[in-house]
C-alpha cells in the first residue's frame, strides 16, 4: 500500500546514481506517488513551475546553481509553502543547522540505510522536522544560528550577492566591477550590511554568516 497522500515527489539531484536509488526508495515506500527528477537547480524550479504543488522535494545540497543551503534558500522564497529536504552526504553540524534555519523539513544523510530513509521521510510527511540522532543540535546552537539567519534575511536582494562576494573575498573594486555598480554604491552597500548583522568589519561578518553556510544569492560562481 502506498502512503495515503503522497502523490508527488521531486527528486533534485546532479547524480543519476543517487536519483535512481531515490527513486526506488521512494517507489517502494510510496507506491502511488508520481516521481520527477531534477538534475541542477534552473531545473528544479522549471519542473516546480510546470508541475505545480510537490508533497515533497528532496534537494541535493551541491548542484549546479546550488551549494550548501543558497538552494534551499531560492526554493523557500520562490515556494514558501513547498516542503523540502535536504539530502546530502555531508552532515556536519553546521550545514545541518544552516538547512534547518533556511526552513527544511529535514536533512537526510546520503549514507542512511534505505529503511531509516522511508522512516525520515514518513517523520517529514507527518509534520515533523526530521534530523538524525547522531547529528541532533543543541538548542543553544539552534538559537545563535536562527538570530544570525533572522539578520541575514534584513538584507536585500542586492546586499545579499554584495555579502555573497564578500564571503568569497573580493575587494570593493572587485565587486564593483563584477556588478557593474560605483564604489559608492559598494561602499554603500557593505555599511549597511555591516549595520544589519551588527558587526564593525568586513572580517566579523564572513565569520559571522559562515556559522550559517551563508553563499550568497546570485554570485557569479567560477
Amino acid at each position: 500500500m502506498g502512503e495515503r497522500g503522497v502523490e508527488r515527489v521531486l527528486i533534485a539531484d546532479d547524480h543519476p546514481l543517487v536519483r535512481d536509488g531515490l527513486r526506488t526508495v521512494i517507489s517502494v515506500a510510496f507506491d502511488a506517488a508520481e516521481l520527477f527528477e531534477a538534475a541542477s537547480l534552473d531545473e528544479t524550479i522549471a519542473v516546480i513551475e510546470r508541475e505545480g504543488d510537490f508533497d515533497l522535494v528532496m534537494l541535493d545540497v551541491n548542484m549546479p546553481g546550488a551549494t550548501g543551503v543558497s538552494g534551499l534558500q531560492m526554493l523557500r522564497h520562490r515556494f514558501p509553502a513547498l516542503p523540502v529536504v535536504i539530502v546530502s552526504a555531508a552532515t556536519d553540524r553546521g550545514l545541518v543547522s544552516a538547512a534547518l534555519a533556511a526552513g527544511a523539513s529535514g536533512f537526510i544523510p546520503k549514507s542512511l540505510k534505505r529503511g531509516a530513509i522511508v522512516d525520515a521521510l514518513k517523520s517529514v510527511l507527518a509534520g515533523e522536522i526530521y534530523v538524525p540522532e547522531d547529528v541532533a543540535l543543541d538548542d543553544r546552537a539552534m538559537d545563535e544560528e536562527r538570530e544570525i539567519q533572522s539578520r541575514i534575511d534584513q538584507l536585500t536582494p542586492q546586499q545579499r550577492v554584495v555579502l555573497g562576494l564578500i564571503v568569497e573575498g573580493k575587494l570593493n573594486k572587485q565587486i564593483a566591477y563584477e556588478l557593474d555598480v560605483s564604489m559608492t554604491t559598494v561602499k554603500a552597500h557593505v555599511s549597511a550590511i555591516l549595520t544589519k548583522l551588527r558587526v564593525f568589519s568586513r572580517t566579523q561578518a564572513v565569520i559571522l554568516v559562515n556559522k550559517v553556510g551563508f553563499h550568497g544569492d546570485g554570485a557569479k560562481r567560477h
